[in-house]
């Protein structure tokens, strides 16, 4: 049912919003240049990893050394607008329309991520990841990563069609109104660097005495 209500919708959405598509990968090459499509590989469903695409949304500048520059030097007010708006993700409905992921779920974060997880926070990947999930709609970049996995694992817990369809409704809310789109302290969220080690010991304790 997940599946058919993915393929449906994905499909409708790419159809209803091409005019969006052609506009937005125009101003990219005007205002960013080429390519217009930003591609990385993402762990999917069981970790396993598949190519996720969406429209680039920074400058492709570089150091001395050749190395990227930081992301708040190559992310312009024009990027920003992608992001806060999340144009940059329409692109992802190819991604669902082909089953790598689902218009519902967690979202798929970085690959180097995976052997940073606890047991229980691996559980997020026991589904496909999402275009948009509970954790984006409560809060999304604004909470912690602690607080993401929680909100991902729940969504695990207690997934259905009725909840995927009041998680579309709020996203296209939060969208129109901008709201949690950004950290406080940066115009991404900081990078995973792994479960704090009170957490882990407790995980462990609870993973022994199942």
């Amino acid at each position: 049912m997940k599946r058919i209500f993915d393929i449906f919708f994905s499909a409708m959405g790419i159809i209803i919003l091409f005019p969006i598509f052609l506009i937005v990968a125009l101003a990219i090459k005007l205002k960013l240049g080429s390519p217009i499509f930003f591609t990385q590989s993402r762990p999917g469903l069981n970790g396993i990893p598949f190519q996720m695409i969406k429209f680039r949304s920074m400058l492709d500048s570089k150091d001395a050394q050749g190395e990227p520059l930081p992301n708040d030097q190559r992310l312009t007010r024009f990027g920003r607008i992608l992001r806060s708006s999340s144009l940059d993700e329409l692109p992802e409905l190819w991604n669902v329309f082909k089953g790598d992921m689902s218009l519902v779920g967690p979202r798929p974060l970085l690959i180097d991520y995976l052997p940073l997880y606890t047991k229980e926070q691996f559980r997020r990947h026991e589904v496909k990841p999402g275009v948009t999930g509970w954790a984006q709609i409560n809060g999304r970049n604004a909470i912690s990563w602690e607080e993401k996995f929680n909100l991902d694992i729940w969504y695990v817990e207690n997934r259905s069609i009725w909840l995927d369809s009041k998680i579309i409704i709020l996203t296209i809310k939060k969208i129109l109104i901008r709201e949690g789109i950004n950290s406080s302290a940066d115009q991404t969220m900081p990078r995973f660097t792994g479960a704090p080690s009170d957490l882990v010991s407790t995980t462990e304790k609870t993973d022994t005495e199942r």
